[in-house]
């Protein structure tokens, strides 16, 4: 579960904050393998190209499951560096989750690890470093 002082750090995210009235409203769920989760109904007005959901988009969700990935172990920290791999186009209206997992720490390096899922199928994956706040 997300510490509350945690949580209110991000009360206005575009893609999980409770207090910003255009957030995405996700909600993120620990799994049995270490893995954190959340779903979402993906729409058109976050399209890029015609149909397809915007690539921006795409990274602000991975980004966002890394982030609750360390809120969920009670870690606040900021992304250094993102590299994102698109592997295939993902249609707007698809139902989708989005899932991370740490994969390496050393305080205050942490490095993590995401995947935007369609279907069974891995439509875009991170990987992340973050620094401790």
């Amino acid at each position: 579960m997300v510490n509350n002082s945690i949580q209110k750090t991000h009360k206005n995210c575009f893609i999980c904050g409770n207090e910003n009235p255009w957030s995405l409203g996700l909600k993120f769920q620990e799994m049995n393998d270490n893995w954190i989760y959340s779903e979402f109904q993906a729409h058109d007005k976050l399209q890029g190209y015609d149909g397809i959901l915007h690539g921006g988009i795409i990274s602000s969700l991975l980004d966002a499951a890394m982030t609750h990935c360390l809120f969920h172990r009670g870690i606040q920290a900021v992304t250094g560096e993102l590299l994102v791999r698109f592997l295939h186009p993902t249609v707007c209206d698809s139902k989708l989750k989005v899932r991370a997992r740490i994969l390496f720490e050393k305080i205050p390096l942490y490095v993590v690890e995401s995947e935007l899922i369609c279907e069974d199928e891995v439509m875009a994956r991170a990987k992340a470093k973050f620094i401790q706040c």
